[in-house]
């Protein structure tokens, strides 16, 4: 999962700030700005001159993040330079190609002091000047989403949209009509709000194999609760690889893989025990891990296990639930397909490094972020909507009333 956006950091370039000469600003509509016409020597009308805008004012609070720049009428940029005021460190930075405005290269960093210096000259040779030190909107009085998934990724076709805000959103309508995420496929995308701080999207059924899933965030400036305003404005892209579904059926101790309507193969698994069974329901894979480490204490087994090098593993639900290979499976008790012996995960035989030609690794490989892996016929519940990003397990008609708009 990603911070934006799971977020972008500037990388500063330590330099000494840019000296323009002697800077002049007049505030204007909230803007830094600096007007050179003068009027001529024979008290005609004023001539045109460059009019630089900064768009912090100087020694304003609040500014965004996103939309912080440089502009310039009647004439081009010549200079500009961006400092953090703590460190003096320089924000790196582009003019662009006509002249006419600069942006930092990456989002700005939220409750930060920065300072712009700009220069600029007119085709008749007359310059401008203009500066601002201005600070950034702060941490307590901003929200963000981290959201999965990451731009560029491709997924399967069970992945929601899923935000996390870290702040409580009072205003959801608000909010949620500035987050649109459509789809190449065409299908109905709504969102469902779980609680005050996730909001998931999904279509009615699974995306379709092979679309393009566009999502445009347009937070910056909206206040989701009193006095706390969004600060992310970006566009994320992901695609839907083939269709995975994979149905573990307790019952037969057995995985069957479908890839795009077709069988690939059924696989032996071992389910959770009678005293700790596995969820029924569908559960998306949310990571993937080639090694980790299980501690039962993390997940409410107290010190029932603790397993290091767990290979091939891949995320269910946030409380734990994972498909994983199995090394430690006790050669005292039946094989694979036989019985259920996990603490609740489903898993397949595999060997410790993760490297051998087993069911584990092959399954590992095969899977995509986002496949479904879909359980049924366990003694235990369903699992909840929002235990992962399972969502799947709610009534589109359940679903479309979580919605604000």
């Amino acid at each position: 999962m990603t911070t934006p956006g799971t977020t972008a950091r500037r990388t500063l370039v330590a330099c000494a700030a840019l000296m323009v000469g002697a800077l002049t600003l007049t505030a204007c509509g909230g803007d830094a700005e600096a007007d050179n016409s003068s009027d001529d020597k024979a008290g005609g009308p004023k001539s045109s001159g460059p009019r630089i805008v900064i768009s912090a004012k100087d020694g304003s609070a609040g500014a965004s993040i996103n939309s912080t720049g440089v502009k310039v009428s009647d004439g081009k940029l010549t200079e500009v330079a961006m400092t953090e005021s703590a460190t003096g460190a320089s924000v790196p930075g582009s003019i662009a190609e006509n002249g006419k405005s600069w942006k930092p290269e990456e989002r700005l960093e939220r409750g930060t002091k920065y300072r712009i210096s700009a220069a600029a000259e007119g085709g008749d040779g007359k310059a401008a000047a203009a500066n601002s030190t201005f600070t950034t909107v702060s941490t307590e009085n901003s929200f963000i989403g981290t959201y999965t998934p990451d731009d560029g990724t491709k997924v399967g076709v069970g992945m929601p949209v899923s935000f996390t805000f870290d702040k409580a959103i009072s205003d959801k309508k608000a909010v949620q009509s500035h987050i649109r995420v459509r789809s190449s496929s065409g299908q109905k995308v709504v969102g469902h709000w779980f609680g005050t701080q996730r909001l998931d999207f999904r279509p009615e059924t699974y995306w379709k194999a092979g679309s393009k899933v566009t999502m445009d965030i347009d937070l910056d400036g909206v206040e989701g609760a009193n006095g706390v305003y969004g600060v992310q404005d970006r566009t994320v892209t992901f695609t839907v690889g083939r269709s995975q579904v994979s149905t573990v059926d307790v019952a037969t101790q057995t995985m069957k893989v479908v890839r795009d309507g077709k069988t690939v193969r059924t696989i032996p698994i071992s389910s959770g025990s009678a005293e700790t069974s596995t969820y029924n329901g569908r559960m998306v894979i949310s990571e993937k891990f080639r090694q980790t480490r299980m501690n039962g204490a993390t997940v409410g087994h107290g010190g029932e296990y603790d397993i290091e090098d767990v290979p091939n593993a891949m995320r269910l639900t946030t409380s734990g639930t994972f498909i994983h290979g199995n090394y430690w499976y006790n050669k005292g008790n039946p094989p694979f397909g036989k019985e259920g012996t996990s603490h609740g995960c489903v898993g397949l035989a595999d060997v410790r490094g993760a490297a051998g030609d087993t069911n584990g690794k092959w399954f590992f490989d095969n899977s995509l972020v986002g496949d479904v892996v879909t359980v049924k016929n366990s003694p235990d519940k369903a699992v909840a909507p929002d235990n992962g990003l399972n969502g799947w397990n709610m009534a589109w008609s359940a679903w479309t009333a979580g919605s604000a708009v």
